[in-house]
């Protein structure tokens, strides 16, 4: 086009743009030819399109006179074309705003955060603890964010700072101001059925991933309640659950009761932490969360030792109430670091370490803390205990279990001052051993024999976690004999004299005197070592020779099954996991010699035993058994008579939990068997139905309820086939239960059995319509 002509269609535009709605308009100008169809979906694919019409909005017009005015005029329009509600041109919309915002935040990032994202974060900011708002002028339960204008305020953020991806100084800083509401109201969707839980845990990731390591870790840090670092929801807001799943901001009512005021505040703790935990699931794979866990022990060593260097003033006289407070606020911050250290450890320690710095650094934490606080006092057993298991890492690590290079030994020479000190000054000289060692295989880059490295891990850090402080253990043998068949039975001997004896009072570890292999038998030997983690390491190794079918190990299944049967009566659920995981993997490989005798021991406990603990013994082999079936898919259904004998026989224990893990387990296998189920199905009715109107228990009328859910899941479309007979009878159970039942979530489980009925009736009466194609040739 000529000059003039660009000029003058330049000066209309601009015009237009700085008139009422002129945004818009120009927008709609610019993009015009694709109101519908595939045309629409064509230029919401164009990226240069978008691009260029958000460039032309970024630039501020020759008529304008002062970039401040047509940022006012403009930014407020900018904000509104995220909230288009044509879905024709809704998507092309949200470009052209996400891209004209990312390009005013690099050019005017003044300009920008106060006219675009400081209204844009408004509803989040007005709830923070760090707005000026006279809350205590707000009566109780005074309506401060709307749902509607919270709802849209989170989708406008994962709109502008996920889907637009610009991870700017200027967006990063303005979003890390809201971080703690919008976790908050991750937390609080979590707890409730909210859409908001999606965009919410979106927003969250997308920041941890972006900023730098440092920033990330300081804002775990204040989300899990340790600093302040980000400002989180205001103490006198309280989030309610709006009428459109999402969520609402009120005045919070103030609590006079302060048994009530606690049980608030420690389950909002509680909530607050398994929420950071679930979040810290997805960031496993970029180390994250390894980083976060090994920050977490860090603090934990330094939080020890401002507690053992300061005094205590309620114990010594003359302490001021300054001091006091100091004090109870170092406990519970001692106590807020404990529980999230045990919260990661269950949640996300499978494979929280990505690479060999997190495994040093994690290495570096509990040495430092054993250098700086030897095993004494109290908690001398748990703190040798976690350096045993840190230890046995480390020469696991430089024993073959990871393949080194070179430049991962540059990493863990970092080790060697601490194990050298430790060598010196740890009070029992089996770790000073092992200590040097390592120190010797790391400074040798693994030069020592793996074997050798093997045994001393063994041997030494179990026993050195057995030892308590300020006794002498035995001398330990002289290092050449490790690996000598002699000094492996004399091994092998001394551990099976000093074990601890079963609970169930069995026979000593079997394997003592087998012909198995030399390794196998030091495994079984270790199966019943004192020390938990040596116990479980070696029952995990057993189950993988199961999984691998070793020979020798099928050979010797009998004895297998039972050192897994009596390590489950262990109390530590490290190693009853894994013994369950054991029996699980023979069962499963043989189901015709071993469940006769799960199914046996399910039904008759062994005599002699507590009530609580042959209850807890027989939920442990329903575990067992529900693992066994799901292993057996469809083979299951010959050993269906059984199991369901067995499982209805403990829904009438006297203990009401193992009642509520029957019916919980019969559930399940009902779904698994589906259209299987046969003639059987009138007695699961008559037990579910028996026990859901008359057990006092509220967790077994619930676990009833619940298997009547599991029942229609697993029937699906068949509902009414399978369950001719019963059907009935199942939907008064469940409209009795739904109409009289106390039990919150009882009324739930019902109410979901009957939305699963619904279901499955609405597609046997009104099947879906389906348009055939039919050829007809004519005569």
């Amino acid at each position: 086009a000529p000059a003039w002509l660009r000029r003058l269609c330049g000066h209309l535009l601009s015009e237009r743009l700085l008139r009422p709605g002129g945004v818009q308009a120009v927008v709609r100008g610019v993009l015009e030819g694709t109101d519908g169809g595939a045309g629409a979906e064509t230029a919401a694919l164009d990226w240069k399109k978008c691009d260029a019409v958000g460039k032309i909005l970024a630039a501020c017009p020759q008529q304008c006179l002062s970039l401040e005015d047509y940022y006012r005029q403009v930014c407020p329009q900018i904000l509104d074309l995220l909230h288009i509600q044509d879905k024709v041109t809704a998507r092309q919309f949200q470009r052209v705003a996400t891209t004209t915002l990312l390009t005013m935040a690099r050019e005017q990032p003044e300009l920008a955060e106060r006219h675009l994202l400081q209204p844009l974060l408004a509803p989040l900011r007005r709830c923070s603890e760090a707005a000026e708002l006279a809350l205590e002028d707000l009566t109780a339960g005074a309506l401060l964010v709307p749902e509607a204008e919270l709802g849209s305020c989170v989708e406008d953020v994962l709109k502008v700072y996920v889907v637009g991806n610009d991870s700017s100084s200027l967006l990063l800083g303005s979003l890390q101001s809201v971080l703690g509401v919008v976790f908050s109201l991750y937390s609080f969707a979590k707890q409730n059925v909210s859409y908001l839980r999606s965009p919410c845990q979106d927003i969250l990731l997308w920041f941890l991933e972006k900023a730098e390591r440092e920033q990330s870790l300081a804002v775990l840090e204040s989300l899990a309640g340790l600093s302040s670092h980000v400002p989180t929801l205001h103490p006198q807001c309280q989030l309610r659950v709006g009428s459109e799943g999402g969520a609402a901001v009120v005045v919070g009512e103030t609590i006079s009761d302060e048994d009530e005021a606690l049980y608030q505040k420690i389950s909002s703790e509680q909530c607050h932490l398994e929420s950071l935990v679930e979040l810290l699931s997805h960031c496993q794979k970029s180390g994250l969360a390894g980083d976060f866990f090994i920050h977490c022990l860090k603090e934990l060593t330094q939080v020890a030792a401002e507690d053992e260097a300061a005094p205590n003033p309620a114990v010594e006289p003359g302490g001021s109430l300054l001091e006091l407070e100091q004090y109870q606020a170092r406990q519970g911050r001692k106590l807020l670091v404990l529980q999230l250290v045990a919260a990661l450890c269950e949640g996300v320690s499978d494979t929280v370490f990505t690479d060999i710095v997190q495994v040093q650094e994690f290495l570096a934490a509990v040495l430092q803390r054993a250098c700086a606080h030897p095993a004494r006092g109290p908690g001398a057993a748990a703190e040798a205990q976690t350096l045993a298991m840190a230890m046995g890492l480390a020469a696991a690590v430089l024993g073959g279990a990871v393949q080194l290079k070179s430049s991962d030994f540059v990493v863990l020479k970092r080790l060697v001052p601490l194990l050298e000190e430790l060598s010196r000054t740890y009070p029992d000289p089996l770790t000073q051993e092992l200590a040097s060692d390592l120190r010797i295989a790391i400074c040798t880059h693994g030069a020592c024999s793996p074997g050798t490295l093997g045994a001393a891990a063994h041997g030494k850090a179990g026993t050195a976690a057995q030892s308590p402080a300020g006794t002498a253990p035995s001398p330990p043998a002289p290092r050449h004999g490790h690996g000598s068949p002699s000094a492996r039975r004399e091994r092998s001997k001394e551990q099976s004299t000093c074990r601890e004896p079963s609970a169930s009072g069995a026979s000593p570890a079997p394997g003592a005197d087998s012909p198995a292999p030399a390794g196998l038998q030091e495994l079984l030997v270790s199966a019943y070592d004192p020390q938990p983690p040596s116990r479980a390491a070696a029952l995990r190794r057993l189950a993988s020779l199961v999984t691998q079918r070793d020979p020798e190990a099928l050979r010797l299944q009998e004895k297998l099954l039972q050192v897994f049967l009596e390590n489950m009566q262990h109390e530590d659920a490290f190693v009853y996991l894994s013994a369950i995981q054991g029996v699980a993997l023979l069962s499963s490989d043989y189901p015709e010699r071993i469940l006769p005798i799960l199914l046996a021991q399910y039904e008759c406990p062994a005599q002699g035993t507590e009530d609580t603990m042959s209850a807890v013994t027989r939920m442990k082999l329903g575990e067992v058994l529900m693992r066994v079936t799901r292993a057996l898919g469809d083979m299951v259904f010959q050993h269906r008579e059984p199991l369901i004998r067995a499982f209805l026989r403990g829904a009438r224990d006297p203990d009401s939990a193992l009642r509520a893990s029957s019916l919980s387990n019969l559930g399940e296998l009902c779904q698994h068997l589906g259209f299987q189920l046969g003639s059987i199905i009138q007695e699961v009715t008559c037990c579910v139905t028996a026990i859901a109107r008359t057990d006092p228990e509220a967790e077994v009328r619930r676990a009833a309820v619940h298997v009547v859910v599991l029942l229609l899941r697993g029937l699906s479309e068949k509902v009414t086939e399978v369950l001719r007979d019963v059907l009935r009878d199942l939907y008064r159970l469940l409209k009795h239960v739904a109409t009289a039942e106390r039990d919150a979530a009882t009324v739930l489980h019902a109410q979901l059995a009957l939305e699963e009925l619904d279901s499955a009736v609405r597609r046997v009466l009104f099947p879906p319509q389906t348009l055939e194609k039919k050829i007809v040739v004519l005569p």
